[in-house]
């Protein structure tokens, strides 16, 4: 065994009794059902007309069953929410905090850790820096879309949800993915055709925030859009022509799903046609449009911003 491993198993008490400090604070880790917010008249569920049809099915997973990049697999291990099977570590690597916090975590969680060359740990990996830790582990659950339509965050605020149309680029929504559950995003929407789904470079890119976000597979998305107005969400899309400023965004305080497009081409037409209000970010400079990670952080802490500040104001 490596040295890192006989460090993390002489430092496991207190090493996992910090971990555990760090899982218990997280988003999620208690739940308060509370209240649901209201849009229009005969309000259920999440603040709105009816209920989404339960016809997403059941958890079929998601993909993610490899996880690699230190912050991701380090987080995997924390979050504890599926069966890790196997860790792999790259022998001859210097030793460092973050390594022996995850050796020390997959000691403690009785799962398998195989140390192997650097060359062997390349070949099993699917992105170009693995960092020199591979973990497989059990697909992440689907969740259905009524479920993320009535899902409120840890601190009791209405839903808040994320979806994308279009999204390929699997840098791009690990990235975005990661400013959204560090925004308080409590569920998110992916498409089952033309987008990217839940790959190595996507885990590895959004660091650990796959494990925390609840995620929901759909087959169109502007059937799914349609569903969550019908619940109740208020459905706003993200484009370049928009026909209001993100920035007087008066729902952040209610149930609220944010739809962003494919970068270049924007949101396809039966998509934008389901958005109650098509919002865009003013750009002063030279440059036409953002990349899709850097517009989805800002439209998110947008909202984020909006809900602590409503919070203040009525204490």
């Amino acid at each position: 065994m490596s040295a890192a491993a006989k460090k993390a198993v002489e430092s496991k008490k207190a090493r996992h009794a910090a971990a555990s400090v760090r899982k218990a604070d997280r988003p999620g880790a208690a739940r308060a059902a509370t209240r649901p917010p209201s849009r229009g008249t005969g309000a259920k569920a999440a603040g709105g007309r009816g209920q989404v049809g339960r016809n997403q099915g059941a958890a079929r997973g998601l993909g993610g069953d490899q996880v690699e990049g230190r912050q991701a697999v380090r987080e995997l291990l924390l979050a504890g929410t599926r069966r890790v099977r196997e860790l792999l570590v790259a022998e001859d690597q210097d030793d460092t905090e973050v390594l022996q916090d995850i050796v020390d975590l997959a000691l403690d969680l009785k799962v398998p850790v195989r140390e192997v060359t650097r060359t062997r740990l390349f070949a099993e990996a699917r992105t170009e820096s693995p960092q020199g830790v591979v973990a497989r582990a059990a697909e992440l659950p689907e969740h259905d879309l009524d479920q993320l339509a009535r899902r409120r965050s840890a601190q009791g605020a209405p839903p808040f949800l994320l979806a994308v149309d279009g999204v390929t680029d699997p840098g791009n929504l690990g990235a975005l993915l990661r400013s959204a559950e560090c925004a308080g995003v409590t569920g998110v929407v992916l498409p089952k055709h033309r987008a990217v789904h839940v790959t190595p470079t996507v885990t590895k890119a959004a660091a650990g925030a796959v494990e925390y976000l609840p995620m929901a597979l759909v087959g169109g998305l502007p059937t799914a859009l349609r569903q969550l107005r019908d619940a109740g969400v208020w459905v706003i899309g993200l484009d370049a022509g928009g026909d209001t400023d993100l920035f007087d965004l008066e729902v952040a305080d209610q149930a609220v799903c944010l739809v962003l497009g494919a970068e270049g081409k924007g949101l396809s037409r039966l998509v934008r046609e389901r958005c109650d209000a098509v919002a865009g970010i003013p750009l002063l400079g030279q440059l036409a449009s953002l990349n899709v990670s850097a517009a989805g952080a800002l439209a998110c802490f947008e909202v984020t911003r909006r809900r602590l500040a409503g919070g203040r104001g009525d204490g």
